[in-house]
């Protein structure tokens, strides 16, 4: 099977870990919920899981899509091409989620989350500067939608494409359903509370 997923080669190492986890296990069933936030064997793997989840949240990739249609309107963009516009940020994070799956392995999972989040944050923080003076000068909008993109293709290739694999790499496999409706659970509390919260903060 391995072989069959993986193609012709060695694949001893990997048939090794499965093994070992396999044994490690011993037949366990999957575990609850409760099983997850009461055992102190996985506590620090569920607390990185947590702050990755609300990094993604805090970072404000939701923000982003949410106001990127204003942004392309204030840009100059007619409203009847913003949805090619919109087209193109979708097919932008494909793409940068696809280059992540090629540099995941050879850059690292902790370089990519931390060298995009800082770009990110950069580009959020220019894109503040870009809004506050989109009257100002003709081509500021432009620049606007620039930053969105760099924001939305550094969100695909750090936190959007590193972090849907993490649980399987933290978590056993008696933990993992568990842990993927915590993180499902967990990741749309967040968002709510942020819908319900940036609003009053705009």
């Amino acid at each position: 099977a391995v072989k069959q997923l993986w193609g012709d080669g060695d694949h001893m190492a990997e048939i090794d870990d499965m093994m070992s986890e396999q044994k490690a296990i011993r037949g366990e069933k999957a575990k609850g919920v409760w099983d997850l936030l009461r055992d102190r064997a996985v506590r620090w793997q569920l607390i990185t899981l947590f702050l990755v989840i609300s990094c993604m949240q805090l970072i404000g990739a939701n923000v982003v899509y949410s106001y990127a249609y204003s942004i392309f309107i204030k840009a100059g963009i007619p409203p009847s091409q913003t949805h090619y516009v919109s087209l193109g940020v979708g097919t932008a994070e494909i793409l940068s989620t696809v280059l992540c799956g090629f540099l995941i392995d050879r850059a690292g999972r902790k370089t990519l989350l931390w060298k995009n989040y800082t770009v990110m944050a950069l580009a959020l923080g220019l894109l503040t500067v870009t809004l506050s003076l989109q009257d100002s000068f003709s081509w500021v909008p432009y620049c606007s939608v620039a930053l969105v993109f760099i924001f939305i293709m550094s969100f695909g290739i750090g936190p959007g494409g590193v972090v849907c694999p993490l649980i399987t790499e933290i978590f056993i496999q008696s933990y993992r359903p568990t842990a993927y409706v915590f993180n499902g659970v967990t990741n749309w509390i967040q968002f709510f509370v942020l819908g319900l919260v940036f609003p009053f903060l705009v």
